[in-house]
C-alpha cells in the first residue's frame, strides 16, 4: 500500500523531467530563430545518419550512426575493463596490507584531482607510444587472418582505428575504474565486521570471507551506483574527441564542421545523449526496485 504514492510520484517526476528537457530544447530553437533569425534545416541530418550504398542497393549507416555504434562499443568495453580495475583496487582499498591500500589509494587519488580531459591526453599519448607498440596492436591488422580481422571490425571498429581505439579504451577505463574503486570499497565496508568475524570463526580464511560472505552482500549495495556511473561513462566518453577517436562527438564535429549547420547537428546530438542516458537510467530504476523486491521476499 505504500508503494503506490511513491510509484506515483516517479512518474510524475519522470513527466516533469521530460517535459522541462521538451521546453529547454524549443524555448533554444525559438531564441536561435527569432534572435538570430536563423533558417533551420533538419532534413540533411537522415543523410547522415543513413546513406543508399549503389553497390549493396541497399542503406548502410552513416556518419552519425557509425559513431553511436563507435560510442557504445567504446563504453561497453571501458566499463568492462574498469569494473576489473575497480573490484581488484576495491579491494586492495580494504586490505589489512598496507603496501596495497597504499597502491590503490595512489591511484584513486591521482586520478580523482585530475582533470579528466589532462588525463585523457597524457595517458593517451603515454600508451600510444610505449604500451600500444609493445603489445603489437598495429600489427594485427596486417599479420591476423581476414576471420579474425573480421570479427575485430565488428568489436572494435576500422582496423586501421585498432590502436587508437584500444589506448582510448583503456584511458577511459582507468579514469573511470577510480571511481568505481570508492564504490566498490564502500560497498565492502559497508557490510557489518560481525559478518567477517562470522566467517573467520568457522574457519574462513580472509579471502574465503570476502568471496562467500562480505561480497554478495555488497553487490545489492553497489549496483545502484555502478549504474549511475555507467551512464556518467556514457557522457564521459565524448571526451574521446579531443583524441580523435571516431565516436558520436567527433564525428558530429565533422558533420557540424562540413554542413555548417551546426545548431542542428548539436541539438540532435543531445538528444541522442539525453534519451540514451534517460531510457537507462529508467531501465536501472525499475531493475533495482525488482531485485529490492525479490531480496526482500
Amino acid at each position: 500500500m505504500r508503494r503506490k504514492p511513491k510509484s506515483a510520484v516517479t512518474r510524475a517526476v519522470d513527466i516533469i523531467v521530460i517535459a522541462v528537457a521538451i521546453f529547454l530544447v524549443g524555448y533554444i530553437i525559438h531564441k536561435v530563430d527569432t534572435v538570430m533569425i536563423y533558417e533551420w534545416h533538419w532534413d540533411f541530418l537522415w543523410e547522415y545518419i543513413l546513406r543508399w550504398d549503389e553497390e549493396q542497393q541497399a542503406y548502410a549507416p552513416n556518419l552519425l550512426l557509425k559513431g553511436l555504434t563507435a560510442t557504445f562499443g567504446l563504453v561497453i568495453w571501458s566499463m568492462l575493463l574498469a569494473s576489473v580495475i575497480g573490484i581488484v583496487m576495491g579491494i586492495m582499498r580494504t586490505s589489512s596490507r598496507i603496501f596495497f591500500r597504499t597502491v590503490s589509494r595512489l591511484y584513486v587519488e591521482f586520478i580523482r584531482n585530475m582533470p579528466p580531459v589532462v588525463f585523457i591526453f597524457v595517458f593517451f599519448f603515454f600508451l600510444s607510444s610505449q604500451f600500444v607498440p609493445l603489445l603489437g596492436i598495429d600489427q594485427l591488422s596486417v599479420d591476423a587472418s581476414p576471420q579474425t580481422i573480421a570479427v575485430l571490425e565488428i568489436l572494435l571498429g576500422p582496423p586501421e582505428l585498432f590502436a587508437n581505439v584500444i589506448s582510448g579504451i583503456i584511458c577511459l577505463a582507468l579514469f573511470e575504474g577510480a571511481y568505481i574503486t570508492e564504490i566498490i570499497r564502500a560497498g565492502i565496508q559497508s557490510i557489518d565486521k560481525g559478518q567477517t568475524e562470522a566467517g573467520q570463526s568457522i574457519g574462513l580464511s580472509r579471502f574465503q570471507t570476502l568471496r562467500w560472505i562480505i561480497f554478495p552482500q555488497a553487490v545489492r549495495k553497489v549496483l545502484p551506483p555502478l549504474a549511475g556511473q555507467f551512464i556518467t561513462l556514457i557522457k564521459d566518453s565524448s571526451i574521446l574527441a579531443l583524441i580523435s577517436i571516431q565516436e558520436l562527438t567527433f564525428l558530429a564535429q565533422e558533420v557540424a564542421y562540413s554542413t555548417q549547420y551546426v545548431f542542428e547537428v548539436w541539438l540532435f546530438v543531445a538528444g541522442v545523449y539525453f534519451c540514451i542516458c534517460y531510457s537507462l537510467a529508467f531501465l536501472f530504476t525499475r531493475l533495482e526496485k525488482r531485485t529490492h523486491r525479490i531480496y526482500q521476499s
